[in-house]
């Protein structure tokens, strides 16, 4: 009985480890999804544009600063892990729309692993009760035979 619930609780803990690990992944994503909604408005607006136009962007926090910026083929796409490269404005679409797919198909995939999960740890809390009251009438049940 005592290994059993050991390796109960275990399970328990493993899940909610797990469904700590996919809510915070979650968030991150659906963080990411505006930011690569953003950055893809703002080249598909760049490639729309043939004349210089002004600009204003974020410096900082609460820090703006106002740009001219000129025609241009070419944009850089901040990568990430200190990462920036350069990319033809069309690969940088085709580049930023695939990414947003896979985001909002790998968010969706997210809610899907955390209602499973989810379903998978009540049904661990259901068994976990059921073994503490099996052990509880068992111990109850050799009390009253002393």
């Amino acid at each position: 009985p005592r290994r059993v619930r050991e390796a109960v609780v275990s399970t328990q803990s493993t899940g909610k480890y797990m469904e700590l690990n996919l809510v915070q992944r979650k968030k991150r994503l659906r963080a990411q999804i505006p930011d690569i909604e953003k950055t893809l408005e703002i080249v598909e607006h760049m490639l729309s544009k043939k004349e210089e136009f002004n600009t204003h962007f974020l410096l900082s926090d609460q820090v703006h600063a106002v740009a001219r910026v000129p025609p241009t083929d070419k944009v850089f796409l901040w990568l990430g892990a200190n990462t920036m490269l350069e990319y033809p404005i069309e690969e940088a679409v085709a580049l930023l729309t695939k990414n947003l797919d896979t985001a909002v198909v790998n968010a969706g995939q997210l809610d899907e692993d955390l209602e499973y999960l989810s379903n998978q740890i009540t049904t661990m809390e259901v068994n976990m009760a059921r073994v503490y009251n099996w052990d509880f009438k068992r111990r109850k049940a050799a009390a009253e035979k002393k």
